[in-house]
């Protein structure tokens, strides 16, 4: 951390009342001196008063380079070091093990420094280090979820040693567990974990986008949200630059992204050319979206390298491809010393380190402002102003041009998310559909550490009424019968009442991918000379002969292993993008899609749009009259209607079932929903005979695709409706307004 930053709090200690910086340990304080820091920074100025004034939970929200692990950190060791040797003390949590790395690397001088040994805990740390924790349970812990269930799963007596004298929690990244299947994990992993302590450890989270600090706090403690303390960091950024750039495909694009010959002129192409113009000879960060543009992009940007002559320094980083070459792009971006611009997923997106990142690029517009805040934050550092281009790719118009394309949605999203967030808006968390999945995990994980236990006991300990877990007992005892029937024999309940393993549960607890909730598909691996360059999945058909685009290059498979699923390539001049795990679409929050419409219906002319941003935003508008979605919430075209309601993803996804359980097959989108082969006035009668709007209950039975977390296949269907229904039922009272609403425009 630079000395030139600005600190609001001096180290300097006159005066009679004693400052925070005073109130930390002594080689805390000798470790910050020798960091040339002239104070601290306000968010650890907070962080330290607090935590080490009251017991509460602590939020601590700032943004990126920020220094909110110190925030937490030098208080927590302060008190870890002056509680004296002989327990774990601090439990750090991180959603990625490249950050544990990142993080341990950090802390490691001033660990050091306290007498305290800091300890890595995943999967690729080293084993030894693991050991001599379990047999002295001491200092600092940097874990993952998924090493936790390990520990709790196959050493429950080491884990309530090891987790006995416990002080505090830290959960980084903590807006990344408000959503998915990992949150209600860990929630109930660290649920456990209160249970092997002295006393219920103190939990900090940390985030840089945390858009609603009521669901941070419930998170952290369901059963006294209100008790948790939220910090806020007062220190304002150095500024934005801003650019979002327009580009139209050609007549022929038909929207899927491919390997493409040096002089194409596709809209990807030509957004290469801007990158390479403009990045070249610097450290950046190009988010693309899918894997598959991610390599798209990639391998283009490395044909212009070649073409120039140049070494190369754009490079792909993605979920597929190796640990290795990952990490030697993770640490390039660090060191600094080369040029280097990462085209990544969202794999880049949480808080490693990467060092100075000069720029964030994004690849088509955002849906959503919590990820488009946090890779924002990977610029902006050492003083500079933040550095953001968007890149936004639009159909080629014809006479027969679907409405939505007319409208040119992609460029009025992007110009809508920059609206919103110079506004700060950042979208709150909802309920998650993984929720049976993960009661059914940790009660199989529960009775494989624990032995059998009576049923009321089991949602007590998981879904009681102070877990962030909440299923009601019927559900609950429903979810034990479905997976306790013949054929699926995962539990089994003895002759006095006490829930078991079945054989099925036996084999799925005792595998190594049960330490995780989400799914792993089986896959090819890639290797070339002897090293591995990732994976693929196991439904791209490959043999001796095909080619294949990866990891920016271009390869043909020489041999094939079909048992260990190995496929060795070389490189080639020729390549195909393998077929990664179908995109799932991200949902688009309400307020979002409304501020489209605003965007639509004023006349501003953004000064941060190039000029063919600025001639999509002036087509939009115009066919927003022409079509007069201005007047008309329904509109007509090729024999379908559109129902405009500017109300985002969940509200249209439930219009969309109601109009296809009238009998009329419906899509959603991210503005509205359009009813196939319907017309216009016919989908207003049938919008009209609904408007008291069916129960939730009764539509769950036309949703489709209900089973998409991990163990959902094993849990009654009819369980899963009814789980469906009650995440839905704030979203149907939104839908009845949306609908009086559309129906007063028709």
């Amino acid at each position: 951390m630079p000395a030139t930053r600005r600190r609001t709090t001096s180290l300097s200690t006159s005066g009679s009342e004693a400052t925070s910086f005073d109130r930390l340990h002594r080689e805390v304080r000798r470790w910050i001196r020798e960091q040339g820091w002239t104070g601290l920074r306000d968010i650890q100025d907070q962080a330290t008063r607090t935590i080490l004034g009251s017991g509460s939970d602590v939020v601590i929200m700032a943004a990126t380079a920020s220094g909110k692990t110190e925030a937490a950190f030098l208080p927590l060791l302060t008190q870890a070091a002056e509680a004296g040797p002989g327990g774990l003390r601090v439990l750090y949590v991180s959603p990625l093990k490249a950050l544990i790395n990142d993080q341990h690397r950090r802390l490691e001088l001033l660990c050091e420094r306290l007498e305290l040994p800091l300890t890595r805990w995943h999967g690729d740390a080293p084993a030894g280090a693991k050991r001599r924790l379990l047999g002295r349970p001491e200092g600092v812990a940097l874990i993952t979820p998924e090493s936790i269930e390990a520990l709790l799963l196959r050493r429950p007596a080491e884990a309530a040693h090891l987790f006995r004298g416990l002080q505090s929690i830290v959960i980084d990244e903590l807006h990344a567990f408000l959503k998915g299947p990992r949150g209600l994990h860990l929630a109930s992993l660290l649920r456990r974990v209160d249970r092997l302590c002295d006393s219920r450890p103190r939990r900090v989270g940390l985030s840089a986008t945390l858009g609603d600090e009521t669901s941070g706090k419930r998170w952290l403690d369901p059963a006294r949200p209100d008790a948790a303390v939220v910090l806020r960091s007062e220190a304002k950024g150095p500024g934005l630059k801003l650019q979002i750039r327009g580009y139209a495909e050609p007549p022929d694009a038909d929207g899927i992204d491919e390997l493409a010959e040096d002089g194409a002129q596709d809209a990807l192409s030509r957004i290469a050319d801007h990158l390479y113009g403009h990045l070249r000879g610097s450290n950046n960060l190009v988010f693309g979206g899918s894997r598959r543009t991610v390599e798209a992009l990639a391998d283009r940007l490395r044909q212009r390298c070649v073409r120039n002559g140049v070494p190369e320094e754009f490079f792909p980083h993605h979920g597929s491809l190796s640990k290795e070459l990952r990490e030697t792009l993770e640490l390039r971006l660090k060191a600094g010393d080369l040029p280097t611009t990462a085209v990544a997923t969202t794999t880049l997106e949480l808080g490693i380190d990467l060092g100075s990142v000069a720029s964030v690029a994004q690849i088509g517009a955002p849906k959503s402002l919590a990820s488009l805040k946090q890779r924002l934050g990977r610029s902006g550092r050492r003083g500079e102003p933040a550095v953001l281009r968007i890149y936004v790719r639009e159909k080629h118009l014809a006479a027969d041009s679907d409405p939505l394309d007319q409208l040119r949605l992609g460029t009025v999203r992007a110009v809508a998310a920059v609206r919103l967030l110079l506004e700060g808006f950042v979208e709150p968390a909802t309920l998650d559909p993984s929720l049976a999945t993960v009661a059914l995990h940790q009660t199989l994980s529960t009775i494989a550490s624990a032995g059998g236990i009576r049923p009321a006991a089991a949602h007590r300990a998981i879904c009681g009424r102070d877990s962030y877990l909440r299923m009601e007992p019927g559900d609950y005892a429903d979810l034990l019968r479905g997976v306790g029937r013949q054929g699926v024999d995962l539990l089994e309940q003895s002759s006095d009442g006490l829930l078991m393993l079945g054989p099925a549960g036996e084999r799925m607890t005792e595998g190594r991918d049960f330490y995780a909730v989400f799914q792993t598909d089986e896959e090819w691996r890639l290797v070339s000379s002897g090293r591995t360059l990732g994976t693929v999945p196991i439904s791209n058909v490959l043999g001796i002969g095909s080619l294949v685009g990866f990891a920016g290059r271009r390869w043909r498979v020489e041999a094939v292993d079909d048992r260990a699923k190995v496929l060795e390539v070389l490189p080639h001049r020729s390549g195909r993008l393998p077929k990664f795990d179908p995109v799932t679409g991200e949902a688009v929050h309400g307020r979002l899609s409304k501020m489209m419409r605003c965007v639509l219906e004023d006349a501003e002319e953004p000064s941060y749009a190039d000029p063919q941003a600025r001639a999509f935003l002036a087509e939009a508008r115009s066919a927003y009259r022409r079509l007069g979605v201005d007047t008309r919430s329904v509109v007509e075209a090729g024999g379908d209607a559109y129902l405009m309601t500017w109300a985002g993803t969940a509200v249209n996804d439930l219009l969309a079932i109601l109009v296809q359980a009238a009998g009329v097959e419906c899509e959603a989108n991210d503005v509205g929903i359009i009813a196939v082969e319907c017309g216009a006035d016919e989908l207003v009668r049938l919008l009209a005979s609904v408007i008291e709007f069916p129960s939730v209950e009764s539509l769950s039975g036309f949703v489709e695709n209900l089973r998409s977390a991990k163990l959902d296949e094993f849990v009654d269907e009819n369980l899963l409706r009814r789980l469906w229904a009650a995440r839905n039922v704030p979203v149907r009272q939104e839908a009845i307004t949306v609908l009086a609403e559309a129906l007063e425009r028709v």
